[in-house]
């Protein structure tokens, strides 16, 4: 029997992931959505037809979905984490978990009332064949310790609605999460570089930017933060170690050669250059959550990335580094 999933917040990411489980992922259907925008439940629920929830309540409460994936805006995953979990219902949050760390401590206090690992965050870089291959070269032990990590996360542009705040909490955040999953190790201090603006930002924004963090070993981390390039999506990542460096090999989606040259085909987003970890983010989850399984990054990932992440945009208005606060991490996560 397939899992009957509930989407929350079928917007532009949710939309692409409802393709995703239709056409290329086994094991899971959708069963319904909800969204704070009545028109847009209309929209989709025919769309794809399925059955349109007039809140996200109703739908979690539903005995007709059996698990949830939430893709609405940021600032309003709580309260519908929180229900699904309290509804014993495995949940796919997708990124950032919550804005702050204080909500995430939130969400943790009601998985660890539950008892069992109920939430997966949608870190898909996780799922990235390339950055899996970097890992496993990493923990082989072949090129030594790490000791430097340098990152670039460049997009073409942003829209006006993109805040100053967010090239940490929903740019970088990508590299924080990926840097400790990477490393093993948790991020300590954070600090913000800011160099000459490009003409291309809107006025309220500091573009780029260079996110300097260091992790408990000392392993030294850079993340160049630039989101209006003007030309493609680029993410990098180049792992300097003891005995040698690994760096990212797939920057582009295909390669082409003739009478004027060889070129590179850039992609131009995260769904381009991120889509078979998409897919095989999505697919461990459905499988995982069928077996009553968590698979995946948890509630203490989410919460420690938005650990740096507020130490982050502390650091946007702080010369030097800026220390990251956690508690210690719960017998449930570790």
């Amino acid at each position: 029997m397939a899992l009957r999933i509930g989407m929350i917040g079928p917007g532009g990411m949710g939309q692409a992931h409802l393709d995703r489980i239709r056409t290329v992922i086994a094991g899971g259907e959708i069963a319904g959505v909800s969204d704070i925008a009545a028109d847009n439940v209309a929209t989709v629920s025919e769309k794809y037809g399925v059955t349109g929830f007039a809140s996200s309540e109703e739908l979690i409460a539903s005995p007709e979905v059996d698990a949830i994936m939430i893709c609405s805006h940021g600032p309003g995953h709580e309260p519908d984490v929180i229900a699904a979990i309290e509804a014993g219902k495995p949940v796919f949050c997708e990124k950032p978990l919550t804005p702050t760390a204080d909500a995430a401590l939130r969400i943790m206090e009601a998985e660890q009332k539950a008892g069992r690992r109920l939430v997966t965050v949608g870190f898909m870089r996780r799922f990235d064949r390339s950055y899996r291959e970097m890992k496993a070269l990493l923990d082989s032990g072949e090129v030594g310790e790490t000791l430097i990590v340098h990152n670039r996360h460049r997009n073409p542009t942003v829209p006006a609605h993109y805040t100053w705040d967010m090239a940490i909490n929903d740019t970088a955040i990508h590299e924080i999460d990926t840097m400790r999953w990477l490393l093993e190790e948790e991020i300590v201090s954070v600090r913000v570089d800011k160099p000459k603006k490009t003409s291309h930002r809107f006025e309220h924004l500091q573009d780029p930017l260079m996110v300097i963090m260091q992790s408990e070993s000392g392993v030294w981390i850079d993340d160049e933060v630039f989101v209006n390039n003007q030309h493609s999506y680029d993410i990098q990542c180049e792992a300097v170690a003891e005995l040698g460096t690994i760096r990212l090999s797939d920057q582009h989606a295909i390669e082409r050669t003739g009478t004027l040259g060889r070129f590179n085909t850039l992609t131009m987003d995260h769904n381009q250059r991120f889509y078979g970890a998409f897919v095989t983010e999505v697919q461990e989850w459905i499988t995982a959550a069928a077996r009553g399984e968590h698979t995946g990054s948890t509630t203490w990932d989410g919460y420690a990335a938005a650990c740096v992440c507020d130490a982050g945009v502390r650091a946007l208005e702080t010369d030097g580094p800026v220390a990251v606060e956690m508690i210690d991490k719960p017998a449930l996560y570790s």
